[in-house]
C-alpha cells in the first residue's frame, strides 16, 4: 500500500497493464506509470520517483473482526459485480498455472518460485520467510542488516506480522506459551499478544514498533530484492 501524494500533488492511479504478474499503474495527472510491488516509477516524466508506504495489516477478516470489532467494511459494488468486473474466488489457483519470468534454473533460486514468502526489507537488508517455515517454527526470531525482528504468525495460521523485537535498546527473545496462543519474553516474563504489546508482566502496555512486511510469492519478491535471503528451517 501506497501513499498517493507526490511533492504536495494527489496522483490519481489506474491499472495501465501487468508486467510478470504484477501491475503497472499509470497517473492520471503525469501519464507516469508505476510498479506495484515496489512503487518506483519506470516511465514517463516522474521515472525513479518512489511512492511512500503507508503502513497496512494483510490479515484474515476473522482476525481483523477480533481486532476491530466495530470496524467499517468495504462492500463490493453491486455493477461492478454484474458486469463481471471482479476476479472470481479461483483466482490464485488459476494463477499458480501462469508461468513466470525467471529463471527457474538459477542455482541461487532456493525455493519454488510459486513459494508465499512474508518480505521484509529493512534499509538495504531484506528477508524472505516462506510461510509454511513460520507455520512450523513460530515465531521466528532473526535479525535483519543490524535489526533483530519478530515475526508472528496469527492463530488463523494465515495472518503475519513483523516487529523490531527491541525495547529500550535491548532485544527481546520470545517463545510461545503451550498453554496459550500468547508470547513470553525470556528477559522478563511478560506476555504479549500478535499486536505486538505486552498484556501482562513487567512490560505490560509496552508495544513494539511494527516493521513493514508484504506477502508474495517468491520469485516475485527476489526479482525485486535481487540481495534477498531466504529463511529456511535447518539453514539459510
Amino acid at each position: 500500500m501506497w501513499e498517493s501524494t507526490v511533492d504536495g500533488r494527489v496522483l490519481h492511479f489506474h491499472l495501465a497493464g501487468i508486467n510478470n504478474q504484477n501491475f503497472i499503474m499509470r497517473d492520471e495527472e503525469t501519464g507516469s506509470w508505476w510498479q506495484q510491488v515496489t512503487g518506483e516509477c519506470v516511465l514517463g516524466p516522474l521515472k525513479g520517483r518512489r511512492l511512500k508506504p503507508s503502513d497496512f495489516d494483510e490479515l484474515t477478516f476473522a482476525e481483523w473482526k477480533r481486532e476491530s470489532p466495530v470496524g467499517r467494511v468495504l462492500r463490493p459494488d453491486p455493477k461492478s459485480e454484474a458486469a463481471g468486473d471482479y476476479e472470481t474466488a479461483d483466482w490464485e489457483q488459476r494463477m499458480e498455472r501462469v508461468p513466470v519470468a525467471t529463471t527457474l534454473a538459477d542455482p541461487n533460486a532456493v525455493l519454488p518460485a510459486r513459494t508465499l514468502v512474508v518480505g521484509v526489507q529493512i534499509g538495504g537488508a531484506s528477508e524472505a520467510y516462506p510461510l509454511e517455515a513460520l507455520r512450523k517454527q513460530n515465531p521466528i526470531i532473526d535479525t535483519i542488516g543490524t535489526t533483530p525482528v519478530l515475526v508472528l504468525l496469527a492463530e488463523d495460521g494465515k495472518s503475519v506480522r513483523v516487529f523490531d523485537r527491541r525495547l529500550d535498546g535491548r532485544a527481546l527473545e520470545f517463545f510461545r506459551r503451550a498453554d496459550s496462543p500468547s508470547l513470553i519474553d525470556a528477559e522478563t516474563g511478560s506476555s504479549w499478544d500478535f499486536t505486538g504489546q505486552a498484556s501482562a508482566g513487567t512490560l505490560a502496555g509496552r508495544r513494539l514498533e511494527k516493521i513493514p512486511s508484504l506477502k508474495d510469492y517468491w520469485f516475485d519478491w527476489r526479482a525485486y530484492h535481487t540481495e534477498t535471503g531466504a529463511y529456511l528451517l535447518g539453514g539459510r
